[in-house]
């Protein structure tokens, strides 16, 4: 049960794709609207992704990312808070917090999505050395 456990996060680790596509199934079957249903997926999607595109560019590349990744989260937080805060003038917590967690879905699923091209595209060039 452990060992299956394992499997289980390592590929949805691996593939946070995955994980988009079960939450959004599973939200569209439960009747949530297919906004809301693509929201939970995202924040979902968001916590994996966290964790995946420091292991794909440490796999790549052998580079370590994972506290810059914190810190461009914590200062887009603190720009999105200041900007909130010029144009508000009153800041409302969760419609903030959310705008946040959507936004860093939006840049850590293209940064997913361009490593793993430039890696595919990578050990193609290898594979093509080799031959």
């Amino acid at each position: 049960m452990k060992d299956l456990l394992h499997i289980i996060i390592s590929v949805i680790i691996f593939c946070p794709v995955l994980l988009f596509i079960i939450v959004y199934a599973i939200g569209r079957k439960v009747h949530i609207r297919g906004t809301h249903a693509f929201g939970a997926a995202s924040d979902a999607t968001t916590i994996c992704l966290f964790f995946s595109v420091p292991l794909a560019i440490d796999v790549l590349w052998g580079v370590n990312v994972g506290a810059f990744l914190v810190m461009l989260a914590i200062m887009l937080a603190i720009i999105f808070t200041y900007v909130d805060w010029r144009t508000k003038k009153e800041i409302e917590v969760k419609p903030l917090l959310r705008k946040i967690w959507r936004f860093l879905f939006l840049v850590l699923s293209t940064a997913y999505i361009l490593i793993c091209l430039v890696g595919l595209i990578q050990s193609v060039v290898e594979y093509l050395q080799s031959v």
